[in-house]
């Protein structure tokens, strides 16, 4: 993907649009698993239609101001990360559950400050309340992950931490970017161990799915 700047009309513009299709590719995500996985507990399907719902929400205010910058979705080409690790961990709700909302989207809890501080020195105080509200909202989507991650483990007799460590490496998913957002991580549940370890260098032992 191209890089802009942020000063930049276009890179402005490129840096919502970017955004926005992180919040598209979630609702999908969302409802994904709600009909993905099937005989698990009501609260399950509830809990990933009501994140769905506050995606959706989240779209429609990137969006908003996508086109007060003279843009719309679409203007822009786009990656498909999130949604290739949605189809690689289709088989098995404990590993979407630790590879999508607790990487991917925790790696959009620790992207967010750096890019509010962007939109701050360009004066874009809209967009920054809207990603204040995502923020605070996708806090409590990986905490959901997380929950779920931690519910799944225990029924399958395994320690969440190294599983979760484990399954980073044998799906060769993305290492955190630093800074991590600590006090987002630990909210959503993230342990002191696991943080010590996710803030240190990557160390690959090999497997690769």
């Amino acid at each position: 993907m191209a890089t802009r700047r942020v000063s930049s009309a276009e890179g402005h513009a490129a840096l919502l649009h970017a955004i926005a299709h992180i919040e598209f590719n979630a609702i999908n995500l969302a409802l994904d698993c709600v009909y993905r996985f099937r005989g698990l507990a009501a609260d399950f399907y509830t809990g990933w239609a009501d994140v769905a719902a506050e995606e959706a929400s989240h779209f429609g205010l990137v969006c908003e101001r996508l086109r007060a910058l003279g843009h719309d979705y679409g203007d822009f080409p786009a990656h498909n990360g999130l949604w290739e690790m949605t189809v690689k961990t289709a088989h098995d709700p404990l590993a979407r559950m630790a590879l999508v909302p607790r990487v991917l989207e925790a790696r959009g809890l620790d992207a967010t400050p750096p890019i509010m501080r962007k939109l701050e020195a360009i004066g874009d105080a809209e967009t920054l309340r809207v990603l204040e509200i995502i923020l605070r909202d996708e806090i409590g989507h990986v905490a959901l992950g997380d929950r779920w991650f931690r519910h799944f483990c225990a029924l399958r007799g395994v320690e969440p931490e190294a599983t979760y460590l484990a399954l980073i490496e044998d799906f060769d998913a993305p290492w955190p970017h630093p800074p991590l957002n600590l006090p987002a991580r630990r909210e959503a549940g993230f342990g002191e161990g696991e943080l010590a370890v996710l803030g240190a260098p990557r160390q690959r032992h090999g497997g690769k799915r």
